[in-house]
């Protein structure tokens, strides 16, 4: 049986990555701060800290990792000013995305074999901005460079890809209006980026890529009117 471990696995995105991992046999591990809704293997974690992370794996117990998803993370927020921002917010959103994508692809690589495979997730908040989001935008820019550059440095024996997920949401609370901004009709739901991860699972011929899973949103002309 093929081993997973997904942070972030008990978040709206996670739980559905665990969820089509499970449903396609694996065994899966979801590191996170609480518990997850799935029958994921349960491990509390803050992916951010070192020696949290040394515990984790220890915990766990997994003698192989087949695939790494670095999922998690939560960031202090996306509607500051410049000038308000503190070097805390800073450290803190940059310490739970890039950072733990870090630490969490360190500890996992002596457990990897040849042919696994790690998938970061970053956004398309790398790519496009609205105001106050720059910080998250930063952390999730890194990943994209840090996944590049993990690719080249872990192949052949291991491959990493990321993701960059547009606007996902559980559909509660939704406009008609929300949907038909997207070119394909509809706001993104978790299982487009868990299919996602579940293709470059077994992708062989991939590696230092990004895929962005948004409706087409990154590829629309927007104009005031």
């Amino acid at each position: 049986m093929k081993r997973a471990i997904v942070t972030g696995g008990a978040g709206l995105i996670g739980t559905g990555i665990c969820q089509a991992l499970l449903a396609e046999g694996w065994e899966v591990a979801s590191f996170d701060l609480k518990v997850g809704q799935t029958n994921a293997v349960g491990v509390l974690c803050d992916i951010s800290d070192e020696r949290a992370v040394d515990e984790a794996f220890a915990y766990l117990g997994w003698p192989q990792v087949d695939l790494l998803v670095n999922n998690g993370g939560q960031a202090t927020s996306l509607q500051l000013e410049l000038q308000e921002a503190t070097m805390d917010d800073w450290r803190k959103t940059l310490d739970s995305y890039l950072t733990a994508t870090f630490l969490m692809s360190r500890r996992a690589l002596p457990l990897m074999p040849e042919g696994s495979c790690i998938v970061n997730m970053a956004s398309t908040r790398a790519f496009m901005s609205e105001p106050g989001d720059f910080i998250y935008a930063a952390a999730k820019g890194g990943i994209i460079s840090l996944t590049q550059a993990l690719a080249i440095s872990l192949g052949p024996k291991v491959r990493v890809n990321a993701i960059a997920p547009g606007w996902i949401s559980d559909g509660a609370d939704l406009s008609e209006g929300d949907h038909a901004q997207h070119p394909v009709g509809r706001v993104g739901r978790p299982e487009d980026i868990a299919e996602a991860v579940l293709y470059l699972s077994g992708a062989g011929f991939m590696t230092g890529q990004t895929l962005t899973i948004d409706g087409g949103m990154t590829r629309k002309m927007i104009y005031e009117e």
